[in-house]
């Protein structure tokens, strides 16, 4: 199987980070007498073969300030692809970035974050220079004025003129209680005030409401998200932003509604605030969760990479992103039809020891546990107790295999490299077990990789010594290519969404032979 280096999504350990500050009068942006001041943190997060992610906390000591331009100088030739919480503009090495809607209000002490991707020359990517707030370099330290101001300081910070991205957009009334109140989820989820933060594909909320309407408060400029009532798609949201969408002139009845992450965003969370009623409705009780649970496990095709396209070179209709659909995808498709809750714990390009062709030091066992991927600001998902699968299917090695070993990495030897991904993978099922217990059904799946059959005989080895240890509840599923009929015509020769209905088709198969009690 052919695959390209587009697909390659890795997020490798910190290894760069600066604290830098500003003194200085704030030159037209605030008060000829003000105090001025400020502190910024730059850290790379993460960094592949061409491309990095780095993010900046920008604290402003000096007074309040209602709107905030941060510039910096790029010594080796960094270009930024893209950011999020800000406006970017980039001439050559030189950088601004100004405030987004929501966060200009920058009080006395206060911070703001943001982030950005951004491509690098391969061979060195230091800390930029001469970062400035408001056109004053910063240094760490506060500037009083030369004369005092003729009334006294503030003693608050300034208050927002618009809501932060926590709240729900002023025009819009509130939501009777919290996103998480409002709508059931099992997805890996942060909860910020009354919203909830996450990076993960394929996640989703579940609601109910009475009237002719519903709003979605959504505060998201990088991912997708398919929007369903009472079980049909009615809206595609491409990076939407901050907003409030609304689905109008339905039945004046009850309806459920249903809100689903199409897209992969490791290194940017997306938002949800929550459900409107439209006037005379309301917001009813959430659905229970379904008894059966699955926990989806993979890489890019377990997350959907590119499977709404027809062609394999995705250039000319969207690129990935655009088209890729976690809800179709087999995992999903599976779930639905078995009337499952389930999570896609899935990232493109990493694999058990190995990520694709070699890349970065972290792999997909990094960031299993994670809440919030790669994001800065990710901790351990602390799994709740009703989040209990009876059903965990594994997808773990095309990037580990699909590609040659490459001079300097640290395997001399295909088999050098199988040994240790099957020592990995044994206790990476540890680790499972210990999560869900003993009574939950691991599958592990692995697809055609011709002519290797490094991936194949690996699992294979890896169920035999699981069952010699006593371990009963373990398959392993192959996906054979030809017998399957797949075209793998999706973006980089990844499964389609008509491959995803047919793998679907022949996992659903195989769950229903297995003994489970659910």
């Amino acid at each position: 199987m052919r695959l390209t280096r587009s697909r390659f999504r890795l997020a490798v350990s910190l290894f760069a980070t600066a604290t830098v500050a500003a003194t200085a009068a704030l030159a037209g942006t605030a008060p000829a007498q003000a105090a001025a001041g400020c502190r910024v943190t730059y850290a790379v997060t993460s960094q592949w073969p061409g491309g990095f992610g780095a993010s900046v906390d920008l604290t402003n000591l000096g007074d309040p300030l209602t709107s905030w331009r941060l510039t910096w100088s790029f010594a080796a030739g960094q270009v930024i692809d893209q950011l999020w919480n800000g406006t970017v503009t980039q001439a050559t090495g030189r950088v601004t970035v100004t405030n987004a809607g929501w966060n200009g209000n920058l009080g006395s002490g206060a911070s703001t974050q943001f982030g950005f991707g951004a491509s690098w020359n391969n061979s060195s990517n230091p800390v930029p220079v001469d970062f400035a707030l408001n056109g004053v370099p910063c240094t760490g330290r506060t500037t009083s004025p030369t004369a005092p101001p003729t009334t006294a300081p503030p003693t608050t910070t300034t208050p927002p003129t618009t809501a932060p991205p926590t709240t729900v957009p002023p025009t819009t009334a509130p939501p009777a209680s919290g996103a998480l109140d409002q709508t059931s989820t099992v997805g890996r989820v942060k909860a910020v005030g009354t919203s909830a933060q996450y990076t993960w594909p394929g996640i989703y909320f579940e609601g109910r409401f009475r009237g002719t309407g519903v709003g979605i408060v959504l505060n998201d400029s990088q991912n997708d998200y398919v929007v369903q009532i009472d079980g049909a798609t009615v809206a595609t949201l491409v990076t939407p932003g901050r907003t409030t969408y609304w689905v109008r002139n339905l039945t004046n009845a009850e309806h459920t509604v249903r809100l689903v992450k199409r897209t992969e965003s490791p290194w940017a969370a997306g938002e949800f605030g929550g459900l409107v009623a439209a006037s005379g409705g309301a917001i009813l009780t959430k659905p229970a969760p379904r008894s059966r649970q699955i926990e989806f496990i993979g890489d890019s095709w377990t997350a959907g990479y590119g499977n709404m396209s027809t062609t394999r070179d995705c250039n000319s209709n969207g690129g990935v992103t655009r088209n890729s659909n976690a809800d179709v995808t087999f995992g999903a498709l599976t779930a639905q039809s078995l009337n499952a809750d389930y999570q896609l714990t899935a990232w493109s390009g990493l694999g058990m020891v190995r990520n694709y062709n070699g890349g970065g030091t972290d792999n997909f066992r990094t960031y299993y546990e994670t809440d919030l991927q790669a994001l800065w600001n990710s901790t351990t998902w602390q799994k709740p107790s009703t989040w209990k699968p009876q059903l965990v299917v594994v997808g773990l090695g095309i990037n580990d295999f699909s590609t040659a070993l490459n001079p300097g990495e640290r395997w001399a030897t295909i088999d050098q490299l199988a040994a240790d991904y099957r020592t990995a993978y044994l206790a990476f099922i540890d680790k499972l077990r210990s999560r869900y217990g003993a009574d939950t059904f691991i599958v592990l799946t692995y697809p055609d990789l011709s002519p290797t059959t490094a991936l194949a005989s690996s699992v294979q080895q890896i169920v035999q010594t699981r069952v010699s240890r006593g371990d009963t509840r373990i398959r392993s599923l192959y996906y054979d290519d030809n017998a399957l009929g797949l075209d793998k015509l999706g973006c980089d020769w990844h499964p389609s969404r008509r491959d995803d209905q047919l793998l679907a088709g022949a996992l659903t198969r195989f769950v229903n032979t297995l003994p489970l009690t659910w």
